[in-house]
């Protein structure tokens, strides 16, 4: 019984580690190549707020959480972002083709999410930061990238990227 016992678990932990393998390369296929705009263009958000992301990561890492309303997995990771931005995280998010910002702000509402939100209702951001795949967070430090994640990623993931990125 024992010895089975130590094949299933080790067969768990290869199988684990292969899927993290996966991950990591799909995620590296998937990553956008950002402009050098990226960290120094204004954005607006819904509320009129004008940002600067540069300016927003000089203290602490700043979760940049790119999703759409209609992201299928953005359902599992936008509540994620949303307890990290209640928790007074540093994160901005960017809602892609999402609908006006009217249509936008009732959809936020009705979840119950506080969360900073540009409104890409059109997708021009996305298109000139050349994301692909919902959600992308991205992490910057001291106005600088430190990670850029595509899919699914967990709420202590998000919170260890974070962390890494101000080490």
């Amino acid at each position: 019984m024992r010895a089975k016992l130590k094949r299933w678990l080790r067969e768990g932990i290869v199988l684990l580690l292969i899927v993290a393998a996966v991950m990591l390369v799909m995620d590296q296929f998937r990553k956008p190549t950002l402009p050098a705009t990226f960290v120094s263009a204004p954005l607006q958000t819904i509320d009129g707020e004008t940002v600067d992301l540069a300016a927003m990561s000089q203290d602490r890492p700043l979760l940049v959480y790119v999703w759409a309303t209609w992201c299928a997995v953005c359902r599992y990771t936008t509540p994620a972002v949303a307890n990290i931005a209640e928790e007074g995280g540093n994160v901005m998010s960017v809602a892609l083709r999402s609908g006006d910002d009217a249509t936008l702000t009732q959809w936020l509402a009705r979840k119950k999410y506080a969360l900073p939100v540009v409104n890409d209702e059109q997708g021009t951001l996305s298109r000139q930061w050349q994301i692909q795949v919902t959600p992308t967070l991205v992490v910057i430090s001291k106005g600088e990238v430190k990670s850029v994640t595509t899919g699914f990623t967990s709420g202590w993931g998000m919170k260890l990227r974070l962390w890494w990125a101000g080490v």
